[in-house]
């Protein structure tokens, strides 16, 4: 066989080198099988950073060994079982230390709050405004006059509480169609919502109307229709 093709495909060692990189991978395999029903069953959009931190931990120590012939497997288990152990002790110490518990997993933040966002909280997270919207959208979210409030969990989730059928009220749409069409002088007394901040007011014809709650004064037509679940 060519030299380069050999180098391509197997590198620097020998053909013999395989079977044995089979059977690293397959002990491996059932070590991170083990170390992760040790950490536990949450799913990976439910993980907190210092978890994911752990996945990330325990995937480079599993794939070296898997092909590098000079790093021993029992090297890659040590280095497991450290990592778990960590976790384990982090564990511990969050669930009974609420400061260590918010230093690593944050806190809940609250983006939604009758009907308009909270901006103090919304200018911390890093949040792009067409990525919420697409959340919203995703949970059959029309309008933010469907929303009583919003809250960004530890995990990245956001978990959402509705207004009754008869308390939705108008607010800003979230649909791509009915946000685009912005405008600042205002032809007819209707309710409008601010594009920034979603405060929705009755606003008659003005060339100009800053929000009450923003200062801005760029305005969607607001909507009040119910939720289709």
């Amino acid at each position: 066989m060519n030299k380069d093709i050999r180098q391509f495909l197997i590198g620097s060692e020998e053909w013999i080198f395989i079977p044995e990189i089979i059977l690293r991978t397959l002990l491996m395999y059932f070590v991170i099988l083990i170390g992760l029903r040790v950490l536990g069953k949450r799913g990976v959009k439910q993980l907190s950073v210092f978890e994911l931190v752990v996945i990330i931990g325990l995937g480079s120590a599993a794939g070296d060994p898997m092909f590098y012939k000079e790093v021993g497997i029992l090297n890659a288990i040590i280095v497991f079982t450290v990592v778990v152990l960590a976790y384990k002790l982090t564990s511990h110490l969050v669930s009974t230390n609420k400061k260590v518990e918010t230093m690593l997993e944050g806190s809940c933040t609250c983006l939604i709050e009758n009907g308009k966002f909270t901006l103090n909280s919304f200018n911390k997270e890093s949040l792009a405004q067409d990525e919420f919207f697409a959340e919203l959208r995703l949970k059959g979210v029309s309008h933010l006059g469907q929303i009583k409030l919003a809250i960004l969990e530890t995990s990245g989730s956001i978990s959402l509480f509705y207004y009754a059928d008869d308390e939705v009220k108008y607010g800003l749409p979230v649909l791509p169609a009915l946000y685009a069409t912005k405008k600042q002088e205002i032809k007819y007394n209707d309710y409008y919502s601010c594009a920034f901040c979603g405060n929705t007011e009755l606003i008659a014809p003005t060339k100009k109307h800053n929000c009450n709650c923003c200062g801005r004064n760029v305005w969607v037509k607001s909507v009040n229709i119910k939720r289709v679940t």
